[in-house]
């Protein structure tokens, strides 16, 4: 049975061959649906970029309530376009996502056997959800207490300290909201790279158990550099991580299970 699906796989990967021409010009073809739904994506999101730059500002506005400058400035005249612009092309990246994902995905499909398109198709559904995951963690729970203990830092003036307040401006906070989705939305990852490791047999759950004393002071250097100075960012990123981690160790072990049930 095994031998006439592998003859399956063998006739239907066989009739997808084609000259390199043929190959590029389907690239090309998936390239430019991609760059169009990018396009299409980010006029979407530019036309709405006020409202998603409110969306993301909303933890420092509740952290500034109440304050005598409880606003962001612009210190150049075509700053907030531009800030603008860069939300237009954030927010369409993140949209566009899946459509330039699914065009990667039909590119790569036909060249694969029917258990590998079975085995990648849930790492392809998994990665845009971990990083909603991790954005979503990044917005309502890390953000807030990133905001507070920072600003905790500034203070009135007297007749011995000059004083500090805060005036952010918007490109600046946009920067910093923008890096930290990204880095927890990739750092969120771990789960789907480590287990597709382990599905091509690089990696083991034995190693990983074994590393785990390792891993958790890579996961620490890593959450000291991406999160703010503030021991709490620090902890709010470790925590997930290591959790993710466990998570991973567990899904190589059932994939070895697995394959020794089929052996």
């Amino acid at each position: 049975m095994s031998d006439t699906v592998h003859d399956d796989d063998e006739a239907e990967i066989e009739a997808t061959k084609a000259p390199l021409l043929d190959h590029l010009l389907e690239l090309r073809k998936r390239l430019i649906w991609s760059i169009v739904a990018f396009l299409v994506c980010f006029l979407l999101c530019f036309f709405f970029a006020k409202e998603i730059f409110a969306f993301l500002a909303h933890p420092l506005m509740n952290a500034m309530q109440g304050m005598p400058n409880n606003h962001l400035i612009a210190t150049g005249l075509p700053e907030t376009f531009f800030t603008y612009m860069k939300v237009g092309m954030f927010a369409g990246l993140c949209l566009a996502f899946p459509i330039i994902a699914g065009q990667v995905w039909l590119f790569v499909a036909p060249g694969l056997y029917r258990n590998e398109r079975r085995a990648f198709l849930p790492f392809l559904l998994a990665t845009p959800v971990l990083f909603v995951t991790g954005a979503a963690f990044v917005l309502y729970v890390m953000m807030p207490f990133a905001i507070r203990a920072l600003m905790a830092l500034d203070a009135p003036g007297d007749d011995k300290h000059m004083g500090i307040q805060l005036l952010p401006k918007v490109s600046e906070y946009l920067d910093f909201v923008t890096t930290l989705v990204f880095a927890f939305g990739l750092t969120f990852q771990m789960p789907v790279l480590l287990t597709l490791l382990g599905r091509v047999g690089i990696i083991t759950s034995a190693q990983l158990r074994s590393a785990r004393r390792y891993a958790i002071v890579g996961i620490t250097a890593v959450a000291a550099v991406l999160t703010p100075p503030d021991i709490f960012s620090m902890v709010s990123l470790i925590v997930p991580l290591v959790l993710l981690y466990e998570i991973s160790i567990a899904c190589v072990w059932l994939i070895e299970r697995g394959r020794k049930t089929e052996a």
